[in-house]
């Protein structure tokens, strides 16, 4: 059984605790949360759970699913990739994801670990099937619509923002991997909303798409996690032109995430050291069984 622990538990931390539980091949040996978040009564969902304030207080763990914002992730999987024990994250900052992999990569090998970034479904499992509609049409453009539906990524980066309680952002598909960007935000009392909207629309996350701002009284009676994805692709295999692809879904957001990430962190016992993204590991890395067994149901 793989050893799994849960470090944050937010949004994907808590589908993460499902998802860990339900995999036949992973025992779920305990979750980390913020100590002050400790001080209060435990969610019912997390009874006889051992829940702690640090890693190290879990005795064995073999790979760490880190369920925290984006901008921890560099440092906090460097910190436990430096104990000997596997990361998993999903990532999801594109432009920077293959730097952060070379940067853990080091790390991971020197201390016998393996770190698999960006795992979750996009970028994750939607960078696969990119991958594979390329594969299919290697002349061509793809196309990836998100939407609509709830960014978590994005949400986390307004409520960073000084002078934000809470947020949601929107991603709204206008097709042709265009996007504009509805975000609701609470406030605090006496914070600027022109500053606040200045400093959302200034964000790496949002500063490439047409954003539009609304300040809320009460974000959580807008949140919907759902969300979702259309990817096409209009190509050439070999010298024939006019192939056409589209992968779609719909989907729970974090529920996703999470699941991806728990079949990350099996496949992460099967790598040598290093990092990895999820299309550089064999796809049957990722599921539970014998190799064989999987091959003669799956090919």
């Amino acid at each position: 059984m793989i050893k799994a622990a849960i470090v944050g538990y937010g949004n994907i931390g808590k589908y993460a605790v499902q998802a860990v539980q339900a995999a036949p091949d992973m025992e779920l040996v305990g979750v980390v949360r913020r100590r002050t978040s400790l001080e209060g009564k435990l969610p019912p969902e997390l009874a006889g759970i051992p829940v702690v304030s640090s890693l190290t207080e879990l005795g064995c763990v073999d790979v760490a699913l880190l369920c925290t914002p984006t901008r921890a992730v560099p440092q906090l999987a460097e910190e436990i990739l430096e104990q000997g024990i596997n990361t998993v994250d999903s990532y999801d900052v594109h432009k920077d994801l293959a730097d952060l992999r070379l940067r853990l990569d080091g790390t991971a090998k020197r201390h016998n670990a393996v770190a698999v970034i960006s795992a979750g479904w996009d970028p994750g499992t939607d960078s696969v099937v990119r991958a594979l509609l390329e594969l299919m049409a290697p002349q061509g453009i793809t196309y990836t619509n998100f939407g609509p539906g709830m960014s978590m990524g994005h949400s986390v980066a307004v409520k960073a923002i000084p002078g934000v309680v809470d947020a949601l952002s929107l991603t709204i598909p206008l097709g042709t991997g265009i996007h504009r960007r509805m975000v609701y935000a609470a406030l605090k009392p006496g914070a600027d909303p022109v500053q606040v909207e200045q400093a959302i629309k200034g964000d790496p996350y949002f500063v490439n798409d047409e954003t539009h701002v609304f300040v809320v009284d009460d974000v959580a009676a807008l949140k919907d996690v759902g969300h979702g994805v259309v990817m096409e692709r209009k190509g050439v295999s070999g010298q024939t032109h006019n192939q056409l692809f589209r992968w779609e879904m719909r989907i729970n957001n974090p529920a996703l995430t999470s699941q991806v990430m728990v079949a990350a962190a099996r496949a992460s016992k099967r790598q040598a050291p290093g990092a990895y993204t999820m299309i550089q590991i064999p796809l049957i890395d990722f599921l539970p069984g014998e190799p064989d067994e999987l091959i003669r149901r799956l090919v």
